[in-house]
Protein backbone atom coordinates (compact mmCIF):
# COMPACT_ATOMS: atom_id res chain seq x y z
CA UNK A 1 0.00 0.00 0.00
CA UNK A 2 1.02 3.65 -0.45
CA UNK A 3 2.38 5.88 2.28
CA UNK A 4 4.86 8.64 3.14
CA UNK A 5 7.93 7.55 5.06
CA UNK A 6 10.90 9.42 6.50
CA UNK A 7 14.14 7.47 6.86
CA UNK A 8 16.18 10.13 8.64
CA UNK A 9 17.51 11.65 5.43
CA UNK A 10 14.52 12.20 3.17
CA UNK A 11 10.77 11.84 3.00
CA UNK A 12 9.39 9.82 0.13
CA UNK A 13 6.18 8.26 -1.12
CA UNK A 14 6.38 4.47 -1.36
CA UNK A 15 3.90 1.86 -2.55
CA UNK A 16 5.13 -1.25 -0.76
CA UNK A 17 4.11 -0.65 2.85
CA UNK A 18 2.44 -3.44 4.78
CA UNK A 19 0.45 -3.21 8.01
CA UNK A 20 -0.64 -5.81 10.51
CA UNK A 21 -4.24 -6.36 11.50
CA UNK A 22 -5.83 -4.77 14.58
CA UNK A 23 -5.11 -6.38 17.93
CA UNK A 24 -7.24 -6.21 21.08
CA UNK A 25 -8.43 -2.65 21.68
CA UNK A 26 -7.30 -1.47 18.23
CA UNK A 27 -8.98 -0.24 15.05
CA UNK A 28 -7.88 -0.63 11.43
CA UNK A 29 -8.80 2.47 9.42
CA UNK A 30 -8.78 3.06 5.68
CA UNK A 31 -7.53 6.64 5.41
CA UNK A 32 -9.38 8.84 2.92
CA UNK A 33 -7.82 12.22 3.74
CA UNK A 34 -4.98 13.54 5.91
CA UNK A 35 -3.97 17.10 6.70
CA UNK A 36 -0.33 18.14 6.34
CA UNK A 37 0.62 19.82 9.61
CA UNK A 38 3.89 21.59 10.40
CA UNK A 39 4.58 18.92 13.01
CA UNK A 40 5.13 16.47 10.15
CA UNK A 41 7.58 18.91 8.55
CA UNK A 42 9.26 19.36 11.94
CA UNK A 43 10.10 15.66 12.01
CA UNK A 44 11.71 16.01 8.59
CA UNK A 45 13.79 19.08 9.52
CA UNK A 46 14.74 17.71 12.93
CA UNK A 47 12.84 20.21 15.08
CA UNK A 48 10.89 17.28 16.53
CA UNK A 49 13.26 14.36 17.20
CA UNK A 50 11.64 11.05 16.29
CA UNK A 51 12.92 7.51 15.71
CA UNK A 52 13.19 6.38 12.09
CA UNK A 53 12.15 4.96 9.75
CA UNK A 54 8.68 6.32 10.41
CA UNK A 55 5.40 6.59 8.55
CA UNK A 56 4.37 10.24 8.78
CA UNK A 57 0.98 11.90 9.24
CA UNK A 58 -1.19 12.49 12.28
CA UNK A 59 -4.29 14.39 11.12
CA UNK A 60 -6.61 12.02 9.32
CA UNK A 61 -10.09 10.68 8.70
CA UNK A 62 -11.38 7.55 7.05
CA UNK A 63 -13.54 4.45 7.30
CA UNK A 64 -13.20 1.66 9.83
CA UNK A 65 -12.13 -1.56 8.10
CA UNK A 66 -11.76 -3.78 11.13
CA UNK A 67 -11.70 -3.85 14.91
CA UNK A 68 -9.90 -5.91 17.49
CA UNK A 69 -11.36 -7.65 20.51
CA UNK A 70 -13.09 -5.39 23.01
CA UNK A 71 -13.84 -2.52 20.63
CA UNK A 72 -17.52 -1.62 20.80
CA UNK A 73 -17.91 2.11 20.06
CA UNK A 74 -17.03 1.85 16.34
CA UNK A 75 -17.64 -0.87 13.76
CA UNK A 76 -16.59 -1.59 10.16
CA UNK A 77 -18.10 0.99 7.83
CA UNK A 78 -18.18 3.81 10.38
CA UNK A 79 -16.67 7.14 9.42
CA UNK A 80 -14.08 8.29 11.95
CA UNK A 81 -11.76 11.19 12.64
CA UNK A 82 -8.50 10.21 14.31
CA UNK A 83 -6.82 11.81 17.29
CA UNK A 84 -3.13 11.46 18.09
CA UNK A 85 -3.85 10.85 21.76
CA UNK A 86 -3.36 7.16 22.57
CA UNK A 87 -4.16 7.68 26.24
CA UNK A 88 -4.65 4.71 28.52
CA UNK A 89 -7.98 5.78 30.05
CA UNK A 90 -7.16 4.41 33.50
CA UNK A 91 -4.33 6.50 35.01
CA UNK A 92 -4.83 9.35 37.45
CA UNK A 93 -4.70 12.03 34.75
CA UNK A 94 -7.15 10.22 32.49
CA UNK A 95 -9.44 9.70 35.46
CA UNK A 96 -9.33 13.45 36.19
CA UNK A 97 -10.38 14.27 32.65
CA UNK A 98 -6.87 15.28 31.54
CA UNK A 99 -6.04 12.69 28.86
CA UNK A 100 -3.43 14.95 27.26
CA UNK A 101 -1.33 14.45 30.40
CA UNK A 102 -1.43 10.64 30.23
CA UNK A 103 2.17 9.48 30.52
CA UNK A 104 1.40 6.31 28.58
CA UNK A 105 0.38 8.40 25.59
CA UNK A 106 3.73 10.17 25.18
CA UNK A 107 6.96 8.89 23.69
CA UNK A 108 5.94 5.27 23.11
CA UNK A 109 5.60 4.85 19.35
CA UNK A 110 4.56 1.46 18.06
CA UNK A 111 5.70 -0.26 14.89
CA UNK A 112 2.64 -1.65 13.12
CA UNK A 113 4.12 -1.16 9.63
CA UNK A 114 6.72 -3.10 7.70
CA UNK A 115 8.48 -2.45 4.43
CA UNK A 116 10.62 -5.10 2.82
CA UNK A 117 10.65 -6.93 6.11
CA UNK A 118 11.81 -3.90 8.14
CA UNK A 119 9.49 -2.53 10.85
CA UNK A 120 8.58 1.17 10.72
CA UNK A 121 7.43 3.41 13.55
CA UNK A 122 4.09 5.18 13.55
CA UNK A 123 4.17 8.93 14.08
CA UNK A 124 2.11 10.41 16.91
CA UNK A 125 0.42 7.03 17.42
CA UNK A 126 -1.33 7.71 14.13
CA UNK A 127 0.54 7.67 10.78
CA UNK A 128 -2.30 9.03 8.67
CA UNK A 129 -0.09 9.36 5.56
CA UNK A 130 -0.78 5.74 4.67
CA UNK A 131 -3.67 4.06 2.92
CA UNK A 132 -4.39 2.13 6.11
CA UNK A 133 -3.34 2.59 9.69
CA UNK A 134 -3.90 0.91 13.04
CA UNK A 135 -4.77 3.05 16.06
CA UNK A 136 -5.92 2.47 19.61
CA UNK A 137 -9.69 2.38 19.91
CA UNK A 138 -9.70 5.56 21.98
CA UNK A 139 -8.19 7.44 19.00
CA UNK A 140 -11.02 6.64 16.58
CA UNK A 141 -13.98 8.99 17.03
CA UNK A 142 -17.15 8.34 15.07
CA UNK A 143 -18.38 11.27 13.00
CA UNK A 144 -21.49 11.80 10.87
CA UNK A 145 -21.25 10.39 7.35
CA UNK A 146 -22.16 13.74 5.78
CA UNK A 147 -18.92 15.50 6.82
CA UNK A 148 -16.39 15.50 3.94
CA UNK A 149 -13.27 13.52 4.78
CA UNK A 150 -11.05 16.40 3.67
CA UNK A 151 -12.62 18.62 6.32
CA UNK A 152 -13.06 15.96 9.00
CA UNK A 153 -9.35 15.12 8.79
CA UNK A 154 -8.43 18.51 10.21
CA UNK A 155 -10.45 18.13 13.39
CA UNK A 156 -8.02 15.67 14.95
CA UNK A 157 -5.04 18.03 15.25
CA UNK A 158 -5.31 21.62 14.05
CA UNK A 159 -8.88 22.16 15.23
CA UNK A 160 -8.48 20.29 18.51
CA UNK A 161 -5.29 22.21 19.26
CA UNK A 162 -6.35 25.71 18.26
CA UNK A 163 -10.00 25.77 19.28
CA UNK A 164 -9.18 23.73 22.38
CA UNK A 165 -6.43 26.14 23.42
CA UNK A 166 -8.98 28.96 23.46
CA UNK A 167 -11.87 27.07 25.05
CA UNK A 168 -10.16 24.52 27.31
CA UNK A 169 -6.75 25.90 28.29
CA UNK A 170 -7.17 29.67 28.22
CA UNK A 171 -10.91 29.52 28.92
CA UNK A 172 -11.49 32.71 26.98
CA UNK A 173 -14.55 34.45 28.36
CA UNK A 174 -17.27 36.53 26.80
CA UNK A 175 -16.04 40.10 26.41
CA UNK A 176 -12.33 39.18 26.72
CA UNK A 177 -9.57 40.56 24.48
CA UNK A 178 -7.42 38.12 22.52
CA UNK A 179 -4.24 38.41 20.45
CA UNK A 180 -3.18 35.57 18.14
CA UNK A 181 0.40 35.68 16.83
CA UNK A 182 0.57 33.70 13.58
CA UNK A 183 -2.36 32.75 11.37
CA UNK A 184 -1.40 29.34 10.06
CA UNK A 185 -3.63 26.33 10.63
CA UNK A 186 -3.33 26.51 14.43
CA UNK A 187 -3.69 30.28 14.62
CA UNK A 188 -6.84 30.29 12.48
CA UNK A 189 -8.41 27.77 14.83
CA UNK A 190 -7.47 29.85 17.86
CA UNK A 191 -9.22 32.76 16.15
CA UNK A 192 -12.42 30.79 15.71
CA UNK A 193 -12.15 29.38 19.22
CA UNK A 194 -11.98 32.92 20.58
CA UNK A 195 -14.95 33.85 18.37
CA UNK A 196 -16.97 30.90 19.69
CA UNK A 197 -16.10 31.94 23.26
CA UNK A 198 -17.46 35.45 22.69
CA UNK A 199 -14.25 37.49 22.82
CA UNK A 200 -15.01 41.12 22.06
CA UNK A 201 -11.70 41.97 20.38
CA UNK A 202 -9.60 39.41 18.51
CA UNK A 203 -6.37 40.75 17.02
CA UNK A 204 -4.47 38.66 14.47
CA UNK A 205 -0.74 39.41 14.19
CA UNK A 206 0.67 38.25 10.86
CA UNK A 207 3.50 39.48 8.64
CA UNK A 208 1.85 38.19 5.45
CA UNK A 209 -0.87 40.69 4.42
CA UNK A 210 -2.39 38.14 2.05
CA UNK A 211 -3.73 36.26 5.08
CA UNK A 212 -5.95 39.10 6.30
CA UNK A 213 -9.14 38.00 4.55
CA UNK A 214 -9.02 34.45 5.90
CA UNK A 215 -8.05 35.66 9.39
CA UNK A 216 -11.10 37.92 9.48
CA UNK A 217 -13.27 35.11 8.14
CA UNK A 218 -12.25 32.92 11.08
CA UNK A 219 -12.93 35.60 13.67
CA UNK A 220 -10.27 38.33 13.73
CA UNK A 221 -11.74 41.76 14.41
CA UNK A 222 -8.38 43.39 13.67
CA UNK A 223 -5.35 42.45 11.57
CA UNK A 224 -1.88 43.93 12.13
CA UNK A 225 1.57 43.22 10.80
CA UNK A 226 3.54 43.41 14.02
CA UNK A 227 3.19 43.11 17.78
CA UNK A 228 4.03 46.81 18.14
CA UNK A 229 0.80 47.70 16.35
CA UNK A 230 -1.21 45.77 18.94
CA UNK A 231 -0.48 48.46 21.54
CA UNK A 232 -2.35 51.02 19.47
CA UNK A 233 -5.44 48.81 19.58
CA UNK A 234 -5.07 47.54 23.16
CA UNK A 235 -3.09 50.18 25.10
CA UNK A 236 -3.23 48.28 28.40
CA UNK A 237 -2.62 44.86 26.84
CA UNK A 238 -4.72 41.76 26.18
CA UNK A 239 -6.41 39.20 28.41
CA UNK A 240 -5.03 36.32 26.33
CA UNK A 241 -2.11 36.17 23.89
CA UNK A 242 -1.49 32.99 21.87
CA UNK A 243 1.92 32.37 20.31
CA UNK A 244 1.32 30.04 17.34
CA UNK A 245 4.64 30.27 15.47
CA UNK A 246 7.25 28.74 17.75
CA UNK A 247 9.85 31.52 17.94
CA UNK A 248 11.36 32.51 21.27
CA UNK A 249 11.35 36.20 20.28
CA UNK A 250 7.58 35.97 19.70
CA UNK A 251 7.10 34.23 23.03
CA UNK A 252 8.69 37.27 24.67
CA UNK A 253 6.39 39.56 22.66
CA UNK A 254 3.37 37.53 23.73
CA UNK A 255 4.30 38.02 27.39
CA UNK A 256 4.96 41.73 26.92
CA UNK A 257 1.49 42.21 25.36
CA UNK A 258 -0.39 40.96 28.43
CA UNK A 259 -2.69 43.13 30.48
CA UNK A 260 -2.99 42.67 34.23
CA UNK A 261 -4.13 39.14 35.01
CA UNK A 262 -3.43 38.23 31.40
CA UNK A 263 -2.08 34.92 30.21
CA UNK A 264 0.25 33.91 27.38
CA UNK A 265 -0.51 30.52 25.85
CA UNK A 266 2.33 28.80 24.00
CA UNK A 267 1.27 26.69 21.00
CA UNK A 268 4.13 27.06 18.53
CA UNK A 269 6.88 24.45 18.68
CA UNK A 270 10.46 25.83 18.74
CA UNK A 271 13.48 23.48 18.74
CA UNK A 272 13.53 21.16 21.75
CA UNK A 273 16.49 22.96 23.36
CA UNK A 274 15.16 26.50 22.80
CA UNK A 275 15.03 28.86 25.76
CA UNK A 276 12.99 32.05 26.10
CA UNK A 277 13.52 34.99 28.45
CA UNK A 278 11.21 37.57 29.98
CA UNK A 279 11.27 40.28 32.61
CA UNK A 280 10.30 38.58 35.86
CA UNK A 281 9.02 41.78 37.44
CA UNK A 282 6.42 42.05 34.68
CA UNK A 283 4.68 38.91 35.94
CA UNK A 284 3.68 40.09 39.40
CA UNK A 285 0.36 41.55 38.29
CA UNK A 286 -1.13 38.04 38.26
CA UNK A 287 0.08 37.28 34.75
CA UNK A 288 0.67 33.69 33.65
CA UNK A 289 2.54 31.72 31.00
CA UNK A 290 0.72 28.54 30.00
CA UNK A 291 1.95 25.64 27.94
CA UNK A 292 -0.73 23.80 26.04
CA UNK A 293 -0.58 20.24 24.77
CA UNK A 294 -3.08 19.31 22.07
CA UNK A 295 -5.59 21.96 23.11
CA UNK A 296 -5.99 20.38 26.58
CA UNK A 297 -8.60 18.34 24.78
CA UNK A 298 -10.71 15.29 25.47
CA UNK A 299 -10.80 13.94 21.91
CA UNK A 300 -13.77 11.58 22.22
CA UNK A 301 -15.85 14.48 23.54
CA UNK A 302 -14.33 17.39 21.65
CA UNK A 303 -14.13 15.87 18.16
CA UNK A 304 -17.81 14.93 18.36
CA UNK A 305 -18.63 18.44 19.62
CA UNK A 306 -16.70 20.19 16.85
CA UNK A 307 -18.27 17.93 14.22
CA UNK A 308 -21.70 18.99 15.45
CA UNK A 309 -20.72 22.68 15.52
CA UNK A 310 -19.58 22.28 11.90
CA UNK A 311 -22.93 20.80 10.94
CA UNK A 312 -24.62 23.80 12.59
CA UNK A 313 -22.39 26.12 10.56
CA UNK A 314 -20.80 27.54 13.71
CA UNK A 315 -17.34 26.02 13.17
CA UNK A 316 -15.41 26.48 9.92
CA UNK A 317 -13.70 23.41 8.46
CA UNK A 318 -14.10 23.55 4.68
CA UNK A 319 -12.51 27.00 4.68
CA UNK A 320 -9.32 25.60 6.26
CA UNK A 321 -8.65 23.41 3.23
CA UNK A 322 -6.67 25.55 0.81
CA UNK A 323 -5.55 22.74 -1.47
CA UNK A 324 -5.95 18.99 -1.84
CA UNK A 325 -3.19 16.78 -3.25
CA UNK A 326 -3.02 13.11 -4.19
CA UNK A 327 -0.57 11.45 -1.82
CA UNK A 328 1.88 11.08 -4.70
CA UNK A 329 2.25 14.90 -4.67
CA UNK A 330 3.49 14.97 -1.07
CA UNK A 331 6.66 16.88 -2.02
CA UNK A 332 4.62 19.73 -3.55
CA UNK A 333 2.25 19.77 -0.58
CA UNK A 334 5.19 19.96 1.83
CA UNK A 335 6.81 22.79 -0.15
CA UNK A 336 3.54 24.76 -0.22
CA UNK A 337 3.12 24.30 3.55
CA UNK A 338 6.74 25.23 4.26
CA UNK A 339 6.41 28.50 2.34
CA UNK A 340 3.03 29.42 3.85
CA UNK A 341 1.08 29.16 0.60
CA UNK A 342 -1.74 27.20 2.24
CA UNK A 343 -3.69 27.35 5.50
CA UNK A 344 -3.90 23.57 5.33
CA UNK A 345 -3.02 21.21 2.53
CA UNK A 346 -4.79 17.86 2.56
CA UNK A 347 -3.50 14.62 1.10
CA UNK A 348 -6.09 12.27 -0.38
CA UNK A 349 -6.05 8.55 -1.05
Amino acid sequence: MRGVIFDGAQAQVVDDLEIRGPGPGEVLVSIRAAGLCHSDLSVIDGTIPFPVPVVLGHEGAGIVEGTGAGVTHVAPGDHVALSTLANCGTCTDCDRGRPTMCRKAIGRPGRPFTRRGEPLFNFASNSAFAERTVVKAVQAVRIPDDIPFTSAALIGCGVLTGVGAALNRARVGRGDTVVVIGTGGIGLNVLQGARLAGAVRIVAVETNPAKEAVARLFGATDFVGSADAVRELLPTGADHVFECVGRTSLIRQAIDLLDRHGQAILLGVPPADAEASFRVSSMYLDKAILGCRYGSSRPQHDIALYAELYRRKQLLLDELVTETYPVEDFAKAADDAHHGRVARGVLTF
